[in-house]
């Protein structure tokens, strides 16, 4: 079966990963829904649109739960891929600690992968891959957290990560595959100028991890290239 027959949900799809994955899917002729929380004409999303006519743009602020079942209520036909890819990093350390960004942390980071997972589960259902991929990071490793600090954006991650680890028992009898992704450190807004790799290289390397996904391989904790993560 063609990939034209597929399509992939990928939220915080106007930038970095999520715009790179965007691409991706689309040039493998995906049918690519791309959630985004501000839209804006002639952006490099849109550009992409342009370019590949399989791809749908959506006003989706995943921070707003009833925007989220509103879209899930009008949205047809079948999921195949859920990506939740959206996230924020929150800076913190020991001596300024701000609770209510914290909070918003657990929110975003944490909830709404869980809430869109859920609210399109009967998308999922009646696909034919029937597949979810969490964008996490290795700072929410409890194991690899050598360096302490950055208490909002750990702390929401190791959620998630336990979360996903759920949902991939809790799916299972609907055929539903679940894995949760180390991006690498890459260079994005959210990275840095920093990081060791380019969007391009993260992207390829977690497409492929999500290819090769199946309900025997589902829940794992691992980095683009493979290796796993320890939890």
């Amino acid at each position: 079966m063609s990939h034209s027959s597929y399509t992939v949900l990928i939220t915080g799809a106007n930038r970095g990963l999520g715009l790179k994955f965007v691409e991706r899917y689309a040039s493998d002729q995906y049918r690519v829904i791309a959630c985004c929380r501000n839209i804006k004409k002639g952006d490099a999303l849109h550009k992409l649109q342009d370019l590949f006519k399989h791809i749908e743009i959506y006003k989706l602020d995943v921070s707003n739960f009833a925007s989220i079942d509103i879209f899930a209520k009008t949205f047809k036909g079948p999921i195949d891929i859920l990506i939740n890819n959206a996230g924020v990093y929150p800076g913190s350390s020991f001596e300024d600690i701000d609770i209510d960004g914290w909070l918003e942390a657990f929110k975003i980071n944490s909830l709404a992968p869980f809430k869109m997972t859920k609210t399109f589960l009967p998308h999922l259902k009646k696909s034919q891959l029937k597949k979810v991929a969490s964008l996490t990071s290795k700072m929410g490793s409890i194991e690899d957290n050598t360096s302490g600090g950055e208490y909002l954006y750990r702390s929401s991650k190791t959620a998630l990560n336990m979360i996903m680890k759920s949902l991939s028992i809790d799916l299972l009898t609907h055929g539903i595959a679940t894995i949760t992704l180390h991006p690498g450190w890459v260079r994005t807004d959210m990275g840095g100028p920093h990081g060791l790799i380019d969007t391009e290289e993260s992207v390829s390397g977690m497409k492929h991890q999500i290819d090769q996904l199946t309900t025997k391989t589902s829940g794992q904790f691992v980095a683009f290239d493979g290796k796993k993560i320890p939890w």
